[in-house]
């Protein structure tokens, strides 16, 4: 039997989304509409909806898996940056692109950037099927950023970090927000950063537990 992908986006949105207290109309409206299922493989396709973190590259060489964010937190996360229509957004680990998807809806222009090769070029094939034209995806370390098109207005990070790098609070604009979940599992925090004459402050948004981006973890420190 075919999914009915159209009945799953709605019980997503009413019952992982709406009901942790996402109220962004912008926000909703696009996880009601764009397909997910097309942002995982296609063995994977019949479980795009559900409320957990959903593989999306397995782990090789020596590269750890990635993942695409559960709904919830992630709706969540982007109702905490704030997005705006005029916003330019910079999206840190795209994967396959889900998250340019919905902020190209919410935001002016975003430029996601992707340090997997194959997931970066997944993400600009369905990108384009989807005719998403506010959209440009760079392949590079994640925790640089992409300093040529900055500043940004939003940063938005795909994963849980030990700490965010300089280099991203360095391309944020005057006013600009970053989120991210800093620390891991049960200990993870949505944090907003912000921006305001040339310092940045921080608070805490909500507990979250999402899967980490390797990148970002901090390098144990030796001691005695």
């Amino acid at each position: 039997m075919t999914a009915d992908f159209h009945e799953q986006r709605v019980k997503m949105v009413d019952g992982q989304v709406r009901t942790t207290d996402v109220t962004n109309v912008a926000i909703l409206s696009a996880m009601l509409t764009l397909p997910r299922e097309d942002f995982v493989p296609a063995a994977k396709r019949a479980l795009a909806y559900i409320d957990e973190d959903l593989e999306v590259a397995p782990a090789r060489d020596g590269k750890p898996a990635r993942f695409l964010m559960e709904p919830s937190p992630f709706a969540r996360l982007l109702q905490l940056a704030g997005v705006r229509a005029g916003d330019l957004v910079l999206d840190v680990g795209c994967g396959t692109g889900y998250s340019t998807a919905v902020l190209s809806r919410l935001a002016s222009f975003v430029v996601a950037v992707e340090s997997d090769s194959e997931l970066a070029g997944r993400a600009n094939e369905v990108l384009a099927s989807l005719g998403c034209e506010n959209v440009s995806v760079v392949e590079g370390p994640l925790t640089d950023g992409h300093a040529a098109q900055a500043p940004y207005d939003v940063i938005f990070i795909n994963g849980a970090v030990d700490e965010v790098s300089p280099a991203l609070f360095d391309q944020l604009n005057e006013g600009g927000r970053l989120v991210a979940v800093v620390g891991e599992g049960n200990s993870g925090w949505a944090t907003l950063y912000v921006k305001e004459d040339g310092l940045v402050s921080r608070r805490h948004g909500f507990n979250a537990a999402v899967k980490p981006l390797a990148e970002f973890r901090r390098e144990p420190a030796f001691e005695f």
